[in-house]
């Protein structure tokens, strides 16, 4: 009998101006639900870098959230696991979902680009899937952290969509870009196991195309794991 793959996910809040992408994180744990694998949320127990008002879209001053308290509205009560306690070796692969969370939580990409710092327990989080060879899927915006965590490393093709500025830092870090005319796409780099899709960096993308490139990634991500 096939084992069944058990997937981290790793979210960074809950809503795409100051945490996780709400639909892509949902999207991303129907596809591996419907693929039949077991998954994981997973969030760092820390501050958001800050709150934003989803109506105006301003920041809310003096307002502070938490990353695993606000992934757990995702994940559903008690289900998302404290980064602190996640380890790479109960996993067969990685996916993250997007949102500004991930460029503003996880790391500071969204301020400094291709200066940036990555969290640290995110950062060997990360890269400890490819040290170990574990496939990694990574959705909108993901791939910059993707792209942080490798640079000076390994070399990485992987996808933004077609954000000229997301591009070039990407070449800045040392990765191969590939721009996509749609968020069905994927791109596979095959030696890292890597498999990239833009979602939202796509901001006027349907919401089933969205779908479609995050079913393609997770489907391809499970068939590596």
């Amino acid at each position: 009998m096939a084992k069944t793959p058990k997937v981290a996910v790793l979210l960074a809040g809950c809503g795409h101006a100051d945490g996780a992408e709400i639909r892509e994180a949902v999207l991303t744990l129907l596809a591996l639900d419907q693929h039949g694998a077991d998954f994981q949320c997973i969030a760092p127990n820390a501050d958001q870098f800050h709150v934003i008002n989803h109506v105006t879209g301003q920041p809310v001053a003096g307002a502070t959230r938490n990353i695993l308290e606000e992934s757990s509205r995702i994940a559903r009560v008690g289900l998302c696991l404290d980064l602190a306690q996640a380890k790479v070796e109960a996993f067969d692969a990685l996916v993250m979902p997007g949102g500004f969370g991930v460029a503003k939580n996880h790391c500071s990409f969204a301020f400094k680009g291709v200066e940036a710092e990555v969290r640290p327990e995110v950062a060997a989080f990360v890269r400890g899937f490819f040290e170990a060879k574990k496939p990694v899927g990574a959705i909108c915006i993901a791939p910059a952290l993707v792209g942080l965590v490798l640079a000076g490393q390994r070399s990485a093709r992987l996808t933004l969509g077609g954000d000229p500025g997301c591009a070039d830092a990407m070449h800045h870090l040392g990765h191969v870009h590939e721009d996509t005319p749609s968020a069905r796409e994927i791109v596979i780099d095959d030696e890292l196991n890597l498999v990239t899709t833009p979602a939202y960096m796509f901001d006027d993308a349907r919401l089933s195309d969205v779908w479609v490139g995050i079913e393609r990634c997770v489907a391809e991500v499970l068939k590596r794991s």
